[in-house]
């Protein structure tokens, strides 16, 4: 290549000086903005709530997760000088599954719809009505993130009627602050990566039983909640709640 001062030098003399600084050619990645004015003060609520939770209560990791027919294309290990083929499906389907994921005991309950709407979120909290019985569990806590489905006004109405729920949202962008993001990795990597179903039905079932079979799943929160300035948060909040406690109402 020529520089503006006549010099001449070879690509490969570039690539070797570049190297030297450590610099590497590689593909870039997409990255939302991550610019919530409340990030600190959610990020601070969730960990507390975590930090402080009662054996009467629970907290949970939900998100949602499509399942197609089309196979998800990624790494895995083959013959050295063989690459594998995946066939693209002749017909393509998708099915939308609806999880959450306890922090204490790393299970996940989930509930499958074929279309993604809040119909379908209200049958998972319906699920996690019905799996943590209100004589146990005083207060359920679910995290998740800011999706419409989770928003809608029939949510809401439902909220109203269960006052044991509380929903605690991750702040906009933010996916790497949901631990159930990692269970979702663990589904692709053994359910739906390269896989070669020819059936939609096949590809959900493999899903649910991997989920059934393969847990528990005990992932702790992400450093974004150690950061100085969340801890600090976490700290102030402390000093300002005052609670009499979640377990009375079972006393009573």
């Amino acid at each position: 290549m020529r520089v503006p001062r006549g010099v001449q030098v070879s690509a490969a003399t570039v690539r070797r000086w570049l190297h030297e600084l450590a610099w590497v050619w590689k593909r870039a990645k997409l990255a939302a903005r991550d610019d919530d004015p409340q990030r600190v003060e959610k990020l601070a609520r969730i960990r507390y709530t975590f930090e402080h939770l009662q054996a009467c209560a629970a907290l949970c990791f939900a998100d949602e997760l499509d399942i197609s027919l089309v196979p998800k294309v990624g790494d895995q290990g083959m013959p050295k000088g063989k690459q594998l083929e995946v066939l693209t499906a002749g017909t393509s389907g998708k099915r939308y599954l609806a999880g959450a994921l306890d922090m204490r005991r790393g299970t996940i309950v989930h509930r499958v719809w074929w279309r993604k709407i809040h119909g379908l979120f209200l049958d998972l909290l319906g699920t996690l009505d019905r799996a943590y019985p209100p004589w146990q569990f005083a207060h359920l806590r679910v995290v998740m993130d800011n999706y419409k489905i989770h928003k809608a006004q029939a949510v809401v109405q439902w909220l109203v009627a269960h006052p044991r729920f509380e929903l605690l949202f991750l702040p906009p962008y933010c996916p790497q602050a949901n631990p159930i993001e990692r269970a979702f990795g663990d589904v692709h990597d053994k359910c739906t990566r390269n896989h070669k179903r020819k059936r939609l039905w096949a590809v959900v079932r493999e899903v649910a039983q991997h989920l059934a079979v393969n847990g528990p799943w005990h992932y702790g929160l992400s450093e974004l909640y150690y950061t100085p300035e969340v801890t600090a948060a976490v700290q102030a909040l402390a000093t300002a709640i005052t609670s009499p406690g979640e377990c009375s109402q079972l006393a009573a």
